[in-house]
């Protein structure tokens, strides 16, 4: 049973940085892509970024592209989220994933992912 746990989330204001981390235990993530989501209305999960599970391909939605970056240190089990030039709709609580496919390319589809962190809370003041 794979284990995701976030952390690095907090209070920033418009224009900050943050740094969110992923570490995962009781399993590996070495062979999955991994994801960033957030929660998006009607209940939805909405994509933020992805990485594949050698790190050399990455996929962002459009409203964090060239301000977010996606990586991973596999040899930790751990994914990243840097968060540049935030903005308050950035404020949500940002969720870790693993893609249930081994070896497989990113994906931005909630349902492709099998194991979910409980998220961090990222709040931005304008």
């Amino acid at each position: 049973q794979v284990q995701l746990v976030e952390s690095g989330g907090g209070l920033v204001q418009a224009g900050g940085s943050l740094r969110l981390s992923c570490a995962a235990s009781g399993g590996t993530i070495r062979q999955h892509a991994m994801g960033w989501f957030r929660p998006a209305p009607g209940n939805e999960r909405e994509f933020v970024a992805s990485i594949t599970w050698g790190g050399d391909n990455t996929a962002y939605a459009d409203s964090v592209k060239a301000r977010f970056t996606i990586s991973r240190e596999n040899a930790k089990n751990t994914v990243y989220l840097q968060m540049s030039t935030l903005k308050p709709e950035d404020t949500a609580v940002y969720y870790c994933a693993r893609d249930s496919r081994v070896y497989a390319s990113t994906s931005s589809a909630a349902s492709r992912y099998d194991y979910w962190g409980q998220g961090t809370q990222v709040t931005v003041s304008s």
